[in-house]
């Protein structure tokens, strides 16, 4: 095991939605911080830097994380993936990204990169899965702005169109109870 001081800058390299990046850091630089600062990648948020906000959600080696409580350094050699990864290329939205902006899914924007990378990580596992089970995932998010309503449309719809049954502007044939 290498040891270094803790202000000592270290070299990191890791796959970050694809694409082999390197940056530095301090030893002790958190991936939420290293990946907007070294990497430039400042779609992933840091709200309470606890762990309890879910604003800064990724997925590191395929695992929900919070980029808030994981080392930059604990990722050398891994895959990190990040809102900026969803989408299939520049200027486009993936189907739970234009499910949000139909549905009026957000308003001040802030934890919703977090939100998008956990209902990805939950639509693919599962296309077919419930409002209940998506309301589950929205607990672990905090969300000042919107109520969570629209984005549990979003997020149904979004499921629906991933399974094949209708299209972007079509919601899921399961009830939604308002909150």
């Amino acid at each position: 095991m290498k040891f270094v001081a803790e202000d000592e800058q270290v070299d990191v390299a890791m796959e970050v939605n694809g694409e082999r990046m390197r940056g530095r850091g301090t030893s002790r630089m958190l991936l939420s911080d290293f990946l907007r600062e070294a990497l430039g990648l400042t779609g992933t948020r840091v709200g309470c830097e606890h762990g309890v906000c879910g604003a800064c959600t990724v997925r590191v080696d395929g695992v929900l994380a919070r980029a808030c409580l994981v080392l930059a350094v604990q990722c050398e050699g891994g895959t990190v993936e990040t809102v900026e990864g969803l989408a299939a290329g520049p200027g486009q939205l993936s189907p739970l990204q234009a499910a949000f902006r139909r549905h009026h899914a957000l308003q001040c924007g802030y934890c919703i990169p977090g939100i998008l990378v956990s209902l990805t990580d939950l639509l693919e596992k599962d296309p077919s899965a419930a409002e209940a089970e998506i309301r589950e995932v929205l607990s672990g998010h905090l969300c000042r702005c919107t109520g969570y309503a629209p984005m549990v449309r979003a997020a149904l719809e979004a499921a629906a169109e991933l399974r094949g049954e209708g299209g972007g502007d079509v919601l899921a044939e399961r009830t939604l109870r308002d909150v």
